[in-house]
């Protein structure tokens, strides 16, 4: 399969400029589900695709530790970091929308 792609070899001086702006990119892109979160509660998100994304994540900056990579490190250390928010919004909003329901049953 690899002999069919092209040698891009001439990329070689740039992989780490590449590598850093996929980062920054891709890390940056993940922000404004964060934001909506926040706001929402995180009510549109499922839990399997949290917790199939923060191991996919995981698994990438292990990955990226393994192989040495500044980018995949950074990227997926930074994205990791935004997926744990994002969970924990997501239950604390969930505990927040409990207690409310309690309160409001004992007012009745």
């Amino acid at each position: 399969m690899l002999a069919l792609i092209p040698s891009a070899d001439w990329l070689a001086p740039y992989n780490d400029a590449i590598g850093f702006w996929a980062a920054i990119l891709t890390t940056t892109a993940y922000a404004p589900q964060v934001v909506r979160t926040w706001r929402t509660g995180g009510d549109g998100l499922s839990w399997m695709m949290l917790t199939l994304f923060g191991l996919g994540v995981t698994l990438w900056f292990v990955y990226g530790i393994a192989q040495k990579s500044e980018p995949l490190i950074l990227a997926n250390g930074l994205t990791g970091l935004q997926v744990l928010l994002v969970i924990l919004l997501k239950l604390w909003h969930q505990i927040k929308a409990g207690e409310e329901n309690r309160t409001e049953r004992v007012k009745d």
